[in-house]
């Protein structure tokens, strides 16, 4: 039986942010404090015994992107750490769940291309599970179609030598996909409601996503939305790989 805490890596450099989305991520998963730790990559590098110290790594979001041209050195010392927490999870020496940003960086290491050609909107949006998404031990607790909060400005071009595609859409084609049994990225963040991804809207209001102008109707559009299954997936993870 595994006892050790999953942890939180969070990889946004605004606190308020960070803040929400731990708080989602703790809701979405079902653990509390102690079963679910908080690492803040951007301040503080990788723990050299993070992998032994911890059952399995979920990894937020951030306004970072893999294709940013003039990445800083702390962009590159976050993403030299990611990669090195995807490295584990394939080779099954640990597990982990990468969002959004996270998807970028994983596919690049994995050989694969990662493009601004297949942006989204800020807002809810349709995913289907593939076959192999709909058999899976942790996206197939969703249902076949579902709705999920998106925003970004990069994404996969294709599915990554050795990776399975597990969900997909029209307008991004590559939503989610698995690399061995214990490597997962997901293009949109499974753990925010709608009243957390308005608050998240808020703060990244003028950082790209979307027209500040239009701030207050995608905000109602979110907070009117039902998006309720992409938590069942980190539930799903916690409880396969988390403590018990």
């Amino acid at each position: 039986m595994e006892s050790r805490p999953l942890l939180y890596v969070c990889v946004r450099p605004q606190a308020d942010a960070a803040h929400g989305e731990y708080a989602s991520f703790r809701v979405a998963t079902g653990l509390d404090p102690a079963r679910l730790r908080r690492h803040d990559l951007v301040d503080d590098p990788l723990p050299a015994d993070a992998i032994e110290r911890y059952a399995g790594f979920v990894v937020g979001g951030s306004p970072f992107n893999a294709t940013d041209p003039d990445r800083s050195e702390a962009q590159r010392r976050v993403e030299d750490a990611l990669e090195t927490l995807a490295a584990a999870a394939a080779a099954s020496g640990t597990a982990a769940l990468f969002t959004c940003y996270g998807i970028g960086v994983v596919t690049r290491m994995l050989g694969g291309s990662v493009t601004r050609d297949v942006p989204e909107d800020t807002g809810p949006t349709t995913i289907e599970l593939t076959d192999i998404g709909r058999a899976d031990p942790v996206t197939g607790v969703l249902p076949t179609r579902f709705d999920a909060f998106t925003a970004h400005k990069e994404g996969a071009a294709l599915v990554p030598p050795t990776a399975e595609l597990l969900a997909t859409n029209p307008a991004c084609p590559v939503q989610a996909y698995r690399v061995g049994d214990r490597l997962y990225a997901t293009q949109f963040h499974p753990e925010p409601t709608g009243r957390d991804f308005a608050e998240r809207m808020a703060i990244y209001r003028t950082a790209g996503y979307f027209d500040p102008a239009e701030y207050d109707a995608l905000a109602g559009r979110v907070l009117a939305s039902s998006v309720t299954e992409p938590a069942r997936l980190l539930r799903a993870f916690a409880e396969r790989f988390g403590p018990r």
